[in-house]
């Protein structure tokens, strides 16, 4: 097995699934939420959309510590054609690492750290699993909010309740 190729074939595949649901980004509904406790619908969709660059990071550092305030400011979107440009950004950034990955780099450890505290240590590729986990974790959060909005949902790894072909 290629384990290479397989990361970034589910890669791929995960932005493809994502772009159906970014293009129909309710206009002008940055600021909801379904509950009080939730983010709120833009920074959820720049969230996902960053996601997809998080392999070059993970490949190239040991850890990101959260507390330390690490994780950089990342440029703000204000419509849904800034959210796609940067949704194919992320995701070029995050194929070109994986594009250039030596597998041996997979091996070595990743931590996330919130000040200095390890929340979880990993391989890289065990990282890079839980990322792509996030993006589909994440998507499934903008799926309630869409459903909440009355936004007919896509299919993702089949048919959705409101389209029957994928």
């Amino acid at each position: 097995m290629n384990i290479k190729e397989e990361l970034k074939s589910e890669l791929t595949q995960e932005y493809n699934t994502t772009k159906k649901f970014f293009d129909l980004f309710p206009e002008g509904k940055d600021d909801y939420a379904p509950h009080e406790k939730s983010m709120k619908l833009k920074p959820l969709v720049k969230h996902i959309s960053d996601i997809f660059a998080w392999p070059d990071f993970m490949i190239k550092t040991d850890y990101l510590d959260l507390g330390a305030g690490s994780t950089g400011q990342q440029a703000p979107i204000f419509n849904r054609a800034e959210l796609l440009n940067n949704l194919d950004a992320a995701y070029k950034k995050g194929l070109q690492s994986l594009d250039n990955l030596d597998e041996k780099e997979l091996d070595k450890r990743w931590q996330l750290r919130h000040s200095g505290h390890v929340l979880a240590d990993w391989t890289k590729y065990q990282s890079l699993r839980h990322a792509f986990n996030q993006i589909t974790h994440h998507r499934a959060q903008l799926g309630v909010y869409y459903r909440t909005l009355d936004i007919p949902l896509p299919s993702s790894y089949g048919p959705s309740a409101d389209v029957e072909t994928f």
